[in-house]
């Protein structure tokens, strides 16, 4: 593996390099995750979504934070460790990542409140990160539910998500009001199917 510079100190270049290795590394490692809802889209798409929604937030002036959305949840769900993102992809993108990462260890509930609790006291970029997350997962709950995730259990996701969200909101205007606008549609729809 090739050990990796701090991306703030190179070209324009490597760091188009650095987020494409970074897009292969996620891909080989989700290769086999699809995601919950009934489409059941490789994970990679929701990881594409993540990352293109941070770098429209920077405007691309942060490829590090980019190259940690692609790799959010590499710790998480896969066999990927922070060590070799570190060597891989540098401090700062392993720092970020493991700012996103749930402890799996922890019982589900408490990693949620965990989520909650953190996300006021994280970085900007993991701020970023867990906003864009949170707009692509509401989004996913609005057109590809999981199967048997009835509108209640939609609507408790939405609730928590904006828990998380209102700690973090001011990393972003602009994910933030992307947030708003997946959370109206998620509403929306859960109006349109009660009133089925």
């Amino acid at each position: 593996m090739r050990k990796t510079p701090n991306l703030k100190e190179t070209t324009t270049e490597q760091s188009i390099v650095q987020l494409a290795r970074a897009y292969r590394f996620a891909a080989e490692r989700h290769v086999h995750q699809r995601r919950k809802g009934e489409a059941a889209e490789p994970y990679m798409n929701h990881l594409a979504e993540v990352a293109d929604l941070v770098a429209w937030a920077t405007r691309g002036s942060d490829p590090e934070i980019v190259i940690a959305a692609v790799l959010h949840d590499t710790v998480e769900d896969t066999d990927a460790t922070p060590a070799e993102l570190r060597a891989e992809f540098g401090e700062r993108v392993a720092d970020l990542v493991a700012e996103v990462t749930d402890d799996k260890a922890l019982p589900k509930q408490t990693r949620k409140e965990l989520q909650v609790e953190h996300a006021g006291h994280a970085s900007r970029g993991a701020q970023v990160i867990k906003l864009a997350d949170k707009i692509s997962n509401l989004r996913a709950l609005a057109a590809s539910p999981p199967r048997g995730w009835d509108d209640t259990r939609r609507r408790e996701y939405l609730h928590w998500a904006m828990r998380v969200v209102e700690r973090c909101r001011g990393a972003s205007d602009a994910l933030a009001d992307e947030f708003d606008r997946a959370a109206a549609g998620l509403r929306e729809t859960l109006e349109t199917t009660a009133s089925a």
